[in-house]
C-alpha cells in the first residue's frame, strides 16, 4: 500500500478501522479541545497578560499541527472512493468544497489572516472557536446533523425567508399602531425590530410592550404566530433526522445482505459490520436487533422456496 492511500485511511478512516489512527485522530481531538479551553482562558485578561507567551506558542503549534492536517488531507484526499474517478486536481477542488474540508480551512484562517491584517483580538477569538466544529469528524451525530442541514437546506432556508418576512410584517404593523403613543420605544422601524425579534421567537422580555388596545391585539397575534415559526425549523430538521438514521439503518441492513448471500457470516466479515456500526453511529443492541431481523427474514425466505425449482411456494 502506498504512502498516500496509507494516509488517506489513517485520517479518514482510521479512527473506526487502525489503532494507529484512532490514536492520532484521538489526539487531534485532545488539541482541538485544549484549543477550546485556552480560548476561554484567554479572555480572562489577569491570566491573558500572565501566560500571554505562553498561549501564543501553543497557538503556533496548534496550528502547524492543524495545518499539516490540512495539507495531508489534502493531498491524499484523491486515494478515497469518493474522490477516485475524477483526476488529481478536480478531485482535490470537490475536496476542498465539502462542509467538513472547508471547516478545517476556517479552523486555521484566522492565524494566518492576523498576520497580515489588523484584527480585533476578540473578533479573533471568536473565529477560533469555531475549531470546534472540527469534532464533527469524529462524532457521528454531529455528522449526522451536517448532512441533515446540507439535505434540508432549501426547505430551511424557505423557513428563514418565512420568518425574515414576518419580522419585517410585524416591526411594520407595531411601529404603526404605537409610534405615537411611545416615540421613544417605537420611534422608527429599525426600533421595532428587537420588539418583533423578542416576540415571534416567544421570549418576551417585557422591556418593550404595546400600550394601546389594537397594539396589544395585535402582539398577541403575533405572539401565536411565532411559536408555529420557529418550530418550523425545527420539525424540518426532526424529520431530516428520522430520514438519515433511517438512511443509516438501511445501509447497515444492505451490507449484511451482501454478507449472507452465503448463508453465514465469517469472523472477517463481523469485524467489517462492527467498524460499520461504528462509522454509522448506531446503537450495538440496535445493529444486533437489525441483525437478528435480517437473519430471520433470509431463513424465512429459503423456508417457502421448493426444494427442488428454488422457486416461491404459494
Amino acid at each position: 500500500m502506498n504512502l498516500r492511500k496509507r494516509m488517506a485511511e489513517l485520517l479518514e478512516q482510521g479512527y473506526y478501522t487502525h489503532r494507529s489512527g484512532r490514536i492520532l485522530n484521538l489526539l487531534l481531538i485532545l488539541l482541538i479541545s485544549l484549543n477550546v479551553v485556552a480560548i476561554f482562558l484567554e479572555s480572562v485578561e489577569p491570566i491573558f497578560e500572565q501566560y500571554q507567551q505562553v498561549f501564543w506558542y501553543f497557538e503556533v503549534f496548534s496550528v502547524a499541527i492543524f495545518t499539516i492536517e490540512y495539507l495531508a488531507r489534502m493531498w491524499s484526499c484523491i486515494d478515497l472512493e469518493e474522490a477516485s474517478d475524477s483526476s488529481p486536481i478536480i478531485g482535490r477542488i470537490k475536496y476542498m468544497l465539502t462542509p467538513i474540508a472547508l471547516v478545517d480551512l476556517i479552523a486555521i484562517l484566522p492565524f494566518y489572516l492576523g498576520l497580515y491584517m489588523s484584527i480585533d483580538l476578540r473578533f479573533l477569538r471568536v473565529l477560533r472557536l469555531l475549531r470546534l466544529l472540527k469534532l464533527t469528524r469524529y462524532s457521528p451525530a454531529l455528522g449526522a446533523l451536517l448532512d441533515v442541514v446540507r439535505k434540508e437546506s432549501e426547505a430551511l432556508l424557505a423557513a428563514v425567508v418565512v420568518l425574515l418576512t414576518m419580522l419585517v410584517i410585524s416591526a411594520g404593523g407595531i411601529y404603526l399602531l404605537e409610534n405615537e403613543l411611545q416615540p421613544e420605544t417605537f420611534g422608527s422601524m429599525p426600533d421595532s425590530l428587537w420588539w418583533a425579534i423578542v416576540t415571534l421567537t416567544t421570549v418576551g422580555y417585557g422591556d418593550v410592550v404595546p400600550i394601546s388596545m389594537m397594539g396589544k391585539m395585535f402582539a398577541g397575534f403575533i405572539g401565536l404566530l411565532g411559536i408555529g415559526m420557529i418550530a418550523l425549523p425545527a420539525a424540518i430538521l426532526a424529520s431530516g433526522f428520522a430520514e438519515n438514521i433511517q438512511g443509516r439503518k438501511q445501509k447497515y441492513n444492505r451490507h449484511i445482505q451482501r454478507f449472507l448471500k452465503d448463508g453465514i457470516i465469517d469472523e472477517d466479515e463481523r469485524w467489517k459490520l462492527e467498524e460499520l456500526r461504528k462509522e454509522l453511529g448506531l446503537d450495538s443492541d440496535e445493529a444486533l436487533h437489525l441483525l437478528h431481523d435480517m437473519m430471520q427474514e433470509i431463513r424465512h425466505r429459503a423456508s417457502t422456496k421448493c426444494q427442488h425449482c428454488g422457486e416461491h411456494l404459494s
